[in-house]
Protein backbone atom coordinates (compact mmCIF):
# COMPACT_ATOMS: atom_id res chain seq x y z
CA UNK A 1 0.00 0.00 0.00
CA UNK A 2 1.57 3.39 -0.85
CA UNK A 3 -0.28 5.07 1.86
CA UNK A 4 -1.49 4.45 4.80
CA UNK A 5 -4.57 2.45 5.09
CA UNK A 6 -7.53 3.97 6.66
CA UNK A 7 -8.26 1.43 10.19
CA UNK A 8 -11.45 0.99 11.81
CA UNK A 9 -10.92 0.03 15.66
CA UNK A 10 -13.28 -1.79 17.07
CA UNK A 11 -13.94 -2.20 20.61
CA UNK A 12 -16.51 -4.64 22.39
CA UNK A 13 -17.60 -3.71 25.78
CA UNK A 14 -20.57 -5.14 28.45
CA UNK A 15 -21.00 -3.93 31.87
CA UNK A 16 -17.44 -2.34 32.07
CA UNK A 17 -17.72 1.07 32.19
CA UNK A 18 -14.57 2.10 33.35
CA UNK A 19 -12.42 0.19 31.10
CA UNK A 20 -14.52 1.41 28.50
CA UNK A 21 -13.25 5.10 29.39
CA UNK A 22 -9.81 4.13 29.71
CA UNK A 23 -9.12 2.21 26.50
CA UNK A 24 -10.81 5.02 24.51
CA UNK A 25 -8.44 7.45 26.00
CA UNK A 26 -5.77 5.89 25.73
CA UNK A 27 -6.40 5.73 21.64
CA UNK A 28 -6.02 9.27 21.34
CA UNK A 29 -2.43 8.73 22.07
CA UNK A 30 -2.00 6.46 19.30
CA UNK A 31 0.65 7.84 16.64
CA UNK A 32 -1.00 6.52 13.50
CA UNK A 33 -3.09 8.29 11.31
CA UNK A 34 -5.62 7.77 10.14
CA UNK A 35 -7.87 5.96 11.99
CA UNK A 36 -11.71 5.80 13.39
CA UNK A 37 -13.20 4.14 16.63
CA UNK A 38 -16.35 2.10 16.63
CA UNK A 39 -17.45 0.59 20.13
CA UNK A 40 -20.18 -1.68 20.13
CA UNK A 41 -21.61 -1.13 23.81
CA UNK A 42 -24.03 -1.19 26.54
CA UNK A 43 -23.37 2.48 27.26
CA UNK A 44 -23.13 5.37 24.77
CA UNK A 45 -19.25 7.28 25.22
CA UNK A 46 -20.91 10.83 23.30
CA UNK A 47 -23.69 10.60 26.73
CA UNK A 48 -20.87 8.88 29.21
CA UNK A 49 -17.94 10.43 28.81
CA UNK A 50 -18.58 13.56 27.67
CA UNK A 51 -15.02 14.56 28.27
CA UNK A 52 -13.24 12.25 26.77
CA UNK A 53 -11.08 13.44 24.33
CA UNK A 54 -12.40 13.15 20.37
CA UNK A 55 -15.30 11.32 21.66
CA UNK A 56 -17.99 13.55 19.02
CA UNK A 57 -16.07 11.47 16.65
CA UNK A 58 -17.03 7.55 18.26
CA UNK A 59 -19.26 5.99 16.28
CA UNK A 60 -21.18 3.89 18.76
CA UNK A 61 -23.12 0.51 17.63
CA UNK A 62 -26.01 -0.32 20.85
CA UNK A 63 -25.45 -3.88 21.95
CA UNK A 64 -26.23 -5.61 25.15
CA UNK A 65 -25.90 -9.54 24.41
CA UNK A 66 -23.31 -11.50 26.22
CA UNK A 67 -21.75 -12.96 22.67
CA UNK A 68 -18.37 -11.53 21.55
CA UNK A 69 -18.72 -13.01 18.22
CA UNK A 70 -21.82 -10.97 17.51
CA UNK A 71 -20.89 -7.96 18.98
CA UNK A 72 -17.95 -7.94 16.52
CA UNK A 73 -19.84 -8.10 13.65
CA UNK A 74 -22.17 -5.74 14.25
CA UNK A 75 -18.68 -3.27 14.32
CA UNK A 76 -17.44 -5.01 11.06
CA UNK A 77 -20.90 -4.26 9.40
CA UNK A 78 -20.47 -0.04 10.28
CA UNK A 79 -16.27 -0.13 9.38
CA UNK A 80 -15.44 1.90 6.78
CA UNK A 81 -11.67 1.48 6.94
CA UNK A 82 -9.71 -0.92 4.92
CA UNK A 83 -8.62 -2.77 7.84
CA UNK A 84 -10.43 -3.30 10.77
CA UNK A 85 -8.31 -4.04 14.30
CA UNK A 86 -10.01 -5.12 17.29
CA UNK A 87 -8.88 -4.42 20.86
CA UNK A 88 -10.66 -5.53 24.15
CA UNK A 89 -11.69 -2.93 26.25
CA UNK A 90 -9.56 -4.29 29.44
CA UNK A 91 -6.96 -3.33 27.19
CA UNK A 92 -4.91 -0.47 26.44
CA UNK A 93 -2.76 -0.70 23.58
CA UNK A 94 0.96 1.78 23.31
CA UNK A 95 0.99 4.26 21.07
CA UNK A 96 2.62 2.72 18.44
CA UNK A 97 0.46 -0.01 18.31
CA UNK A 98 -0.88 0.46 14.65
CA UNK A 99 2.23 1.51 13.07
CA UNK A 100 3.43 -1.50 13.85
CA UNK A 101 0.32 -3.93 13.40
CA UNK A 102 -0.54 -2.52 10.31
CA UNK A 103 2.71 -2.07 8.39
CA UNK A 104 2.68 -5.96 7.16
CA UNK A 105 -0.37 -5.43 5.04
CA UNK A 106 1.99 -4.03 2.13
CA UNK A 107 2.31 -7.56 1.48
CA UNK A 108 -1.11 -8.17 -0.24
CA UNK A 109 -1.18 -11.64 0.60
CA UNK A 110 -1.36 -10.67 4.21
CA UNK A 111 -4.93 -10.96 5.21
CA UNK A 112 -4.46 -10.69 9.03
CA UNK A 113 -1.85 -9.73 12.02
CA UNK A 114 -1.16 -10.17 15.50
CA UNK A 115 0.58 -8.57 18.03
CA UNK A 116 1.95 -9.61 21.31
CA UNK A 117 0.04 -9.02 24.85
CA UNK A 118 1.38 -8.14 27.64
CA UNK A 119 -0.04 -9.19 31.18
CA UNK A 120 -1.03 -7.42 34.56
CA UNK A 121 2.67 -6.29 35.59
CA UNK A 122 2.97 -3.83 32.42
CA UNK A 123 6.21 -5.50 31.67
CA UNK A 124 5.93 -9.19 30.94
CA UNK A 125 4.33 -10.99 27.81
CA UNK A 126 0.82 -12.90 28.56
CA UNK A 127 0.37 -13.81 25.13
CA UNK A 128 3.30 -13.93 22.28
CA UNK A 129 3.52 -15.88 19.10
CA UNK A 130 1.45 -19.21 18.51
CA UNK A 131 0.25 -21.13 16.18
CA UNK A 132 -3.00 -24.09 16.95
CA UNK A 133 -3.88 -27.41 15.65
CA UNK A 134 -7.33 -28.41 13.99
CA UNK A 135 -8.79 -29.16 17.34
CA UNK A 136 -7.65 -25.06 18.90
CA UNK A 137 -4.95 -26.52 21.17
CA UNK A 138 -2.03 -24.09 21.11
CA UNK A 139 1.93 -24.36 20.75
CA UNK A 140 4.12 -21.38 21.12
CA UNK A 141 6.72 -20.25 18.77
CA UNK A 142 9.65 -18.69 19.34
CA UNK A 143 10.58 -15.79 16.89
CA UNK A 144 14.19 -14.88 17.18
CA UNK A 145 13.58 -10.94 16.05
CA UNK A 146 11.24 -8.26 16.80
CA UNK A 147 10.75 -8.13 13.41
CA UNK A 148 7.00 -9.29 11.82
CA UNK A 149 7.05 -12.89 10.70
CA UNK A 150 5.15 -13.93 7.91
CA UNK A 151 3.22 -17.42 8.02
CA UNK A 152 0.98 -19.23 5.81
CA UNK A 153 -1.93 -21.35 8.00
CA UNK A 154 -3.37 -24.72 6.72
CA UNK A 155 -5.73 -27.94 8.01
CA UNK A 156 -2.94 -29.27 10.12
CA UNK A 157 -1.95 -25.44 11.77
CA UNK A 158 -3.37 -22.41 12.44
CA UNK A 159 -1.57 -18.88 13.03
CA UNK A 160 -2.85 -17.59 16.23
CA UNK A 161 -3.75 -13.79 16.93
CA UNK A 162 -5.37 -12.67 19.88
CA UNK A 163 -8.92 -11.07 20.09
CA UNK A 164 -7.50 -8.24 21.94
CA UNK A 165 -4.92 -7.56 19.72
CA UNK A 166 -5.26 -8.61 16.27
CA UNK A 167 -6.18 -6.64 12.75
CA UNK A 168 -7.97 -8.19 9.49
CA UNK A 169 -8.41 -6.89 5.91
CA UNK A 170 -11.95 -5.61 5.73
CA UNK A 171 -12.92 -7.48 2.17
CA UNK A 172 -11.50 -11.08 3.99
CA UNK A 173 -14.10 -10.65 6.99
CA UNK A 174 -16.33 -10.27 5.23
CA UNK A 175 -15.52 -12.88 2.34
CA UNK A 176 -15.57 -15.17 5.46
CA UNK A 177 -18.29 -13.98 6.64
CA UNK A 178 -17.18 -12.77 10.15
CA UNK A 179 -16.82 -14.41 13.55
CA UNK A 180 -18.98 -17.51 14.15
CA UNK A 181 -21.54 -16.40 16.51
CA UNK A 182 -21.51 -20.08 17.93
CA UNK A 183 -18.51 -19.08 20.00
CA UNK A 184 -20.34 -16.37 22.82
CA UNK A 185 -16.53 -16.47 23.84
CA UNK A 186 -13.55 -18.56 23.85
CA UNK A 187 -11.75 -19.65 20.75
CA UNK A 188 -13.74 -17.13 18.37
CA UNK A 189 -10.91 -15.81 16.87
CA UNK A 190 -9.26 -19.15 16.42
CA UNK A 191 -12.24 -20.44 14.09
CA UNK A 192 -11.54 -17.52 12.27
CA UNK A 193 -7.69 -17.58 11.97
CA UNK A 194 -8.06 -21.08 11.28
CA UNK A 195 -10.64 -20.41 8.08
CA UNK A 196 -8.61 -17.33 7.29
CA UNK A 197 -5.84 -20.18 6.64
CA UNK A 198 -7.74 -22.46 4.66
CA UNK A 199 -9.28 -19.62 2.45
CA UNK A 200 -5.24 -19.06 1.24
CA UNK A 201 -4.72 -16.05 3.29
CA UNK A 202 -1.55 -15.55 4.97
CA UNK A 203 -0.99 -14.13 8.92
CA UNK A 204 1.55 -11.54 10.18
CA UNK A 205 2.62 -12.51 13.89
CA UNK A 206 4.49 -8.51 14.74
CA UNK A 207 6.09 -8.76 18.05
CA UNK A 208 6.61 -4.44 18.65
CA UNK A 209 2.38 -4.29 17.94
CA UNK A 210 1.54 -4.56 22.08
CA UNK A 211 -1.32 -4.08 24.08
CA UNK A 212 -1.54 -4.49 28.06
CA UNK A 213 -4.37 -6.84 28.65
CA UNK A 214 -6.14 -6.60 32.21
CA UNK A 215 -7.92 -9.85 32.13
CA UNK A 216 -11.11 -7.67 33.78
CA UNK A 217 -14.15 -9.55 35.45
CA UNK A 218 -17.14 -11.27 32.93
CA UNK A 219 -19.87 -13.40 33.75
CA UNK A 220 -17.24 -16.72 33.49
CA UNK A 221 -14.46 -14.84 35.36
CA UNK A 222 -13.84 -13.19 38.65
CA UNK A 223 -11.83 -10.13 39.45
CA UNK A 224 -8.96 -12.43 40.74
CA UNK A 225 -8.85 -14.14 36.90
CA UNK A 226 -10.23 -17.42 38.56
CA UNK A 227 -13.19 -18.79 36.75
CA UNK A 228 -16.33 -18.58 37.83
CA UNK A 229 -18.33 -21.26 35.29
CA UNK A 230 -16.19 -22.72 32.73
CA UNK A 231 -19.69 -24.07 30.17
CA UNK A 232 -18.53 -21.28 27.91
CA UNK A 233 -15.14 -22.69 26.79
CA UNK A 234 -16.77 -26.26 27.01
CA UNK A 235 -19.24 -25.25 24.69
CA UNK A 236 -16.42 -23.31 22.14
CA UNK A 237 -14.21 -26.46 22.67
CA UNK A 238 -16.72 -29.11 21.57
CA UNK A 239 -17.99 -26.88 18.57
CA UNK A 240 -14.13 -26.11 17.37
CA UNK A 241 -13.91 -29.46 17.18
CA UNK A 242 -16.66 -30.46 15.38
CA UNK A 243 -16.32 -28.12 12.52
CA UNK A 244 -12.65 -28.92 12.16
CA UNK A 245 -11.38 -31.75 13.53
CA UNK A 246 -12.58 -35.81 13.40
CA UNK A 247 -13.78 -38.08 16.35
CA UNK A 248 -10.30 -39.78 16.86
CA UNK A 249 -8.39 -35.89 17.25
CA UNK A 250 -11.51 -34.96 19.27
CA UNK A 251 -11.68 -37.34 21.75
CA UNK A 252 -8.15 -37.18 22.48
CA UNK A 253 -8.02 -33.22 22.46
CA UNK A 254 -10.56 -32.94 25.28
CA UNK A 255 -9.22 -35.31 27.56
CA UNK A 256 -6.26 -33.46 27.42
CA UNK A 257 -8.33 -30.31 27.29
CA UNK A 258 -10.07 -31.88 30.48
CA UNK A 259 -6.60 -32.18 32.48
CA UNK A 260 -5.23 -28.81 31.14
CA UNK A 261 -8.71 -27.17 33.07
CA UNK A 262 -7.95 -29.30 35.92
CA UNK A 263 -4.75 -27.89 36.45
CA UNK A 264 -5.48 -24.73 36.06
CA UNK A 265 -8.22 -24.57 38.60
CA UNK A 266 -5.66 -26.48 41.16
CA UNK A 267 -3.05 -23.62 40.40
CA UNK A 268 -5.85 -20.97 41.69
CA UNK A 269 -6.47 -23.17 44.40
CA UNK A 270 -2.75 -23.20 45.24
CA UNK A 271 -2.88 -19.46 45.00
CA UNK A 272 -5.74 -19.05 46.94
CA UNK A 273 -7.99 -17.44 44.20
CA UNK A 274 -10.32 -21.14 44.16
CA UNK A 275 -11.75 -22.76 47.64
CA UNK A 276 -11.05 -26.36 46.94
CA UNK A 277 -14.98 -27.04 46.94
CA UNK A 278 -15.18 -25.23 43.92
CA UNK A 279 -13.66 -27.27 41.51
CA UNK A 280 -15.89 -29.81 41.21
CA UNK A 281 -18.62 -27.35 40.10
CA UNK A 282 -16.09 -26.11 38.06
CA UNK A 283 -15.48 -29.22 36.25
CA UNK A 284 -18.96 -30.22 35.70
CA UNK A 285 -20.16 -26.90 34.06
CA UNK A 286 -17.26 -27.58 31.54
CA UNK A 287 -18.60 -31.11 31.23
CA UNK A 288 -21.77 -29.45 30.40
CA UNK A 289 -20.32 -27.23 28.23
CA UNK A 290 -18.28 -30.33 26.45
CA UNK A 291 -21.87 -32.10 25.80
CA UNK A 292 -23.24 -29.15 23.71
CA UNK A 293 -21.38 -30.60 20.82
CA UNK A 294 -24.10 -30.40 17.62
CA UNK A 295 -26.23 -27.92 19.08
CA UNK A 296 -24.10 -24.60 18.04
CA UNK A 297 -23.11 -25.55 14.69
CA UNK A 298 -23.98 -23.97 11.54
CA UNK A 299 -24.25 -20.40 12.86
CA UNK A 300 -21.58 -19.20 10.73
CA UNK A 301 -23.59 -16.54 9.31
CA UNK A 302 -23.16 -14.93 6.12
CA UNK A 303 -25.12 -11.64 7.78
CA UNK A 304 -22.38 -8.99 7.10
CA UNK A 305 -23.82 -6.59 5.02
CA UNK A 306 -21.55 -3.63 5.07
CA UNK A 307 -23.60 0.13 6.21
CA UNK A 308 -23.82 3.02 4.20
CA UNK A 309 -20.94 4.80 6.40
CA UNK A 310 -18.43 7.42 5.83
CA UNK A 311 -14.84 7.21 7.59
CA UNK A 312 -15.05 9.28 10.89
CA UNK A 313 -11.75 10.48 11.40
CA UNK A 314 -11.68 9.71 15.45
CA UNK A 315 -8.78 12.62 15.83
CA UNK A 316 -7.98 15.19 13.23
CA UNK A 317 -4.69 16.84 15.38
CA UNK A 318 -1.81 15.66 15.13
CA UNK A 319 -0.29 12.66 17.55
CA UNK A 320 0.82 13.91 21.29
CA UNK A 321 4.65 13.76 22.04
CA UNK A 322 5.47 11.50 24.11
CA UNK A 323 7.33 12.35 27.23
CA UNK A 324 8.94 11.06 29.49
CA UNK A 325 9.70 12.38 33.82
CA UNK A 326 11.95 10.64 36.64
CA UNK A 327 11.31 10.89 40.07
CA UNK A 328 11.69 9.70 43.28
CA UNK A 329 9.14 7.44 44.80
CA UNK A 330 8.23 9.38 47.66
CA UNK A 331 6.74 12.33 45.53
CA UNK A 332 5.04 9.76 43.33
CA UNK A 333 1.13 10.88 44.81
CA UNK A 334 2.44 15.13 44.32
CA UNK A 335 3.53 14.05 41.06
CA UNK A 336 0.37 12.64 39.74
CA UNK A 337 -2.16 14.89 41.82
CA UNK A 338 0.05 17.82 39.48
CA UNK A 339 -0.21 16.05 36.17
CA UNK A 340 -3.86 15.49 36.80
CA UNK A 341 -4.54 18.78 37.21
CA UNK A 342 -3.44 19.81 33.92
CA UNK A 343 -4.75 19.55 30.24
CA UNK A 344 -2.17 16.59 28.70
CA UNK A 345 -4.47 16.29 25.91
CA UNK A 346 -0.98 17.54 23.50
CA UNK A 347 1.34 15.09 25.71
CA UNK A 348 1.61 11.26 26.47
CA UNK A 349 3.63 11.18 29.83
CA UNK A 350 5.48 8.60 31.06
CA UNK A 351 6.78 8.69 34.57
CA UNK A 352 9.53 6.72 35.54
CA UNK A 353 8.94 6.66 39.71
CA UNK A 354 11.82 4.92 41.30
CA UNK A 355 12.17 3.90 44.85
CA UNK A 356 16.25 3.36 46.39
CA UNK A 357 15.18 -0.30 46.26
CA UNK A 358 15.87 -3.37 44.39
CA UNK A 359 11.93 -4.10 43.75
CA UNK A 360 10.93 -5.32 40.55
CA UNK A 361 9.34 -3.08 38.17
CA UNK A 362 5.76 -2.62 37.27
CA UNK A 363 4.03 -0.36 34.39
CA UNK A 364 0.47 0.65 34.68
CA UNK A 365 -1.56 2.91 32.48
CA UNK A 366 -3.63 5.59 34.85
CA UNK A 367 -6.11 8.65 33.73
CA UNK A 368 -5.87 11.19 32.19
CA UNK A 369 -3.48 9.31 29.97
CA UNK A 370 -0.15 8.59 31.74
CA UNK A 371 2.32 5.69 32.39
CA UNK A 372 3.76 4.78 35.45
CA UNK A 373 6.78 2.76 36.08
CA UNK A 374 7.26 2.16 39.60
CA UNK A 375 9.98 -0.21 40.94
CA UNK A 376 13.58 0.31 42.57
CA UNK A 377 16.17 2.15 41.34
CA UNK A 378 18.22 -1.16 41.61
CA UNK A 379 15.44 -3.89 40.71
CA UNK A 380 14.76 -5.64 37.49
CA UNK A 381 12.26 -4.02 34.73
CA UNK A 382 12.98 -7.12 32.31
CA UNK A 383 12.44 -10.06 33.33
CA UNK A 384 15.74 -11.66 31.47
CA UNK A 385 17.90 -9.01 33.01
CA UNK A 386 19.98 -9.29 36.05
CA UNK A 387 18.17 -9.55 39.24
CA UNK A 388 20.02 -6.29 40.38
CA UNK A 389 22.40 -3.56 39.05
CA UNK A 390 23.45 -0.26 40.20
CA UNK A 391 22.49 2.66 39.01
CA UNK A 392 20.99 6.37 39.44
CA UNK A 393 17.88 8.00 39.00
CA UNK A 394 18.15 9.35 35.77
CA UNK A 395 20.53 6.72 34.75
CA UNK A 396 18.26 4.32 35.29
CA UNK A 397 15.19 6.21 33.76
CA UNK A 398 17.09 6.79 30.63
CA UNK A 399 18.14 3.27 30.34
CA UNK A 400 14.14 2.61 30.86
CA UNK A 401 13.51 4.91 27.95
CA UNK A 402 15.37 2.82 26.05
CA UNK A 403 14.30 -0.21 26.64
CA UNK A 404 10.39 1.25 25.59
CA UNK A 405 11.75 2.96 22.40
CA UNK A 406 11.12 0.75 19.76
CA UNK A 407 6.92 0.98 20.85
CA UNK A 408 7.04 4.04 22.96
CA UNK A 409 9.27 6.89 21.71
CA UNK A 410 10.18 9.01 24.40
CA UNK A 411 11.53 12.43 22.74
CA UNK A 412 13.08 13.39 26.02
CA UNK A 413 13.03 12.04 29.48
CA UNK A 414 13.52 15.17 32.53
CA UNK A 415 13.44 15.79 36.05
CA UNK A 416 10.02 16.80 37.48
CA UNK A 417 10.97 20.23 38.12
CA UNK A 418 12.02 21.00 34.32
CA UNK A 419 9.25 19.09 33.30
CA UNK A 420 6.93 21.25 35.40
CA UNK A 421 8.73 24.43 34.39
CA UNK A 422 8.43 24.19 30.58
CA UNK A 423 4.97 23.47 30.76
CA UNK A 424 4.05 26.53 32.46
CA UNK A 425 6.00 28.35 29.62
CA UNK A 426 4.39 26.67 26.55
CA UNK A 427 1.47 28.53 25.33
Amino acid sequence: MSERPKVSIIVVSRARREYLYRVLRSLSDLTYRPFEVITVADINPIDAFPDLPNVENIRHIPCDIANISAARNRGINAAAGEIVAFCDDDAVPEPTWLDHLIAPFDDAKVGAAGGFVIGRNGISFQWTASTFDCTGQRTNLSLTSDDPVILQGDALRGIKTEGTNCAFRREVLFDLNGFDEGFTFYLDETDLNYRLGLAGWKTALVPLARVHHGYAQNRSRRANRAPSDLTEIGASMALFCQKHSNPAKTETAKVEFRADQKRRLVEHMIAGRLDPFEISPLMTSLEKGLAQKGKRGGKTQARLVAEEVTFQPFTKTQPPKHIGVHVRWINRRKVQALLEKGDLTRLNITIFCFSLTGMFHRMTYSLPGIWVQSGGIFGRSDRKRSMFRISTLRTRATDEAARLAPVRPLVSVKSLSRFLKELSETP
